[in-house]
């Protein structure tokens, strides 16, 4: 992985580095994954700082993460959906920070659906405080989402080459292989995702798309998992993604583990992001705090502009 994004997409040694560790990170989630035996005492007795029941595959799988920053040897600090503090990661020269979501997508774990991971890469100066706080997701130098399903892939977004690439594991979880050398999102694509249906019941303006969606004949993908709904995106190279808030039913997508390293992606492959309820790219909100929340819209350029109808002006 690191030879052929430093050979053929122009990546900076350290970042292909950084990368190539990540890399490792997955597969050794996907071990994890398909060890996953025994649900009948999947909780640990504790709780991250959202309040949720902490499983032990999310501890162990975060514990990998980890493992693989520290072991880099160019992360200076991360932070995590599990972990929720910014956590010295040994590199005292290291010139990276990292955010991620180990497992995302657990709660479908356990009826095999397909789930991921997301990170997040900052980039970090040499004798300056290191810190996530008051960055946003433009500053990125890359991102990745690890995808375990039948395949285990890693999407990787390269804003500096302007190219999103797909390795899939191969050789029994000894090698990666680009198996997409470029992925673009086209502007338009009748697929959707419709996340947080619930807010529907009293967001009207989302309850007015819904249903444009579907007199329109547009075709749902929809697993749950913000992984795999995003990726098909991804993979069909088109379409749109929400998650959207009401009173009663708010966002939970958290801005530094999820939604900044997704929309990258998106991004950097020619798609659109949106705020659900400002028309401001994800990259472009700052963090200000490491638990910070919001909804949102993925996907092809049109299709995000027609949320951005919907939402904004009716």
């Amino acid at each position: 992985m690191k030879r052929v994004l430093m050979t053929d997409y122009g990546v900076d040694e350290k970042l292909a580095h950084l990368l190539a560790y990540i890399g490792e990170a997955t597969a050794e989630i996907q071990c994890i994954l398909s060890n996953y035996v025994d649900h009948s005492d999947s909780y640990v007795g504790t709780q991250n700082a959202s309040g949720d029941d902490q499983l032990k595959l999310d501890v162990s799988c975060d514990e990998a993460c980890f493992r693989a920053l520290r072991a880099c040897g160019l992360v200076r600090l991360a932070a995590s959906e599990e972990t929720p503090v910014e956590t010295d990661c040994g590199g005292a020269d290291g010139t990276f920070a990292v955010g991620f979501d180990p497992l995302d997508g657990s709660s479908i774990i356990g009826a095999n659906f397909s789930i991921g991971s997301i990170f997040g890469i900052w980039p970090l100066e040499v004798g300056k405080e290191a810190t996530l706080i008051g960055r946003t997701g433009r500053e990125q130098v890359s991102s990745v989402v690890s995808m375990y399903g039948p395949r285990t892939t890693v999407c990787i977004a390269l804003p500096s080459a302007s190219a999103v690439v797909e390795f899939t594991l191969v050789n029994d979880r000894r090698a990666w292989k680009v198996s997409r050398k470029s992925i673009k999102i086209s502007p338009k694509g009748k697929i959707f995702a419709p996340g947080n249906l619930r807010a529907s019941n009293d967001n009207v303006q989302y309850e007015k798309l819904l249903n444009h969606w579907i007199s329109e004949r547009y075709t749902l993908r929809y697993t749950g998992g913000m992984v795999p709904d995003v990726y098909h995106i991804f993979v069909k190279e088109k379409g749109v993604f929400s998650n959207v808030s009401s009173e009663k039913a708010k966002a939970k997508l958290r801005l530094l583990y999820e939604v900044a390293p997704m929309g990258l992606i998106v991004e950097t492959a020619g798609g659109l992001t949106t705020h659900e309820s400002q028309d401001i790219s994800v990259l472009d909100i700052e963090l200000k705090y490491l638990d910070q929340r919001l909804g949102v819209c993925f996907g092809s350029a049109d299709e995000v502009k027609l949320f951005k109808d919907f939402l904004f002006l009716q």
